[in-house]
Formats: C-alpha cells, structure tokens, sequence
C-alpha cells in the first residue's frame, strides 16, 4: 500500500503552509481495516487558519486527499484533533 506515506507527506506539505508554527504540525497515521485516518496536530494559535472560517479549509484539506487517494482500494479520512 504505497499511497500511506506519500499521503501523510501531502497533508504534512499542505498543513504546513498554512500555519506560523510548521515546526509543530504532527501528522499521525491511525490504520484500520478499510479505512485510514489521518489526524493533523497543530499549535494552538494555528487552529483557526487550519480549519478556516465555518470550516472551509478543512474541508478543502479532506477533498485533496480524497482525491489523491482514489486510485487505491484504501479509504481516507483527515481529522484536526485539539
């Protein structure tokens, strides 16, 4: 399953910039059966400009990784934990 590493490297490119702190953007990796979930850790301050206003970009963020994930059999799902 080669898309794991390269889609946690997308959001990872992504995430980081958009926030002032890159240095403290974790992505992690939650495998499952048929469904991989990314969760994104940002700095405190960074929230906001990571999920945007009512939540667009956020939303934008999900739609390119499902997009990039749709050649595989794996499915995806991108979550900003606090």
């Amino acid at each position: 399953m080669a898309p794991e590493p390269q889609m946690a490297e997308l959001l990872d490119f992504i995430v980081r910039g958009l926030v002032d702190e890159p240095e403290a953007v974790k992505i992690v990796e939650v495998p499952g059966r048929r469904l991989t979930v990314y969760e994104i850790a940002v700095a405190d301050r960074d929230r906001g400009k990571v999920i945007g206003k009512q939540g667009r970009i956020a939303n934008a963020i999900r739609t390119v990784a499902k997009a990039a994930a749709t050649h595989g059999e794996q499915h995806i799902a991108v979550e900003i934990v606090t």
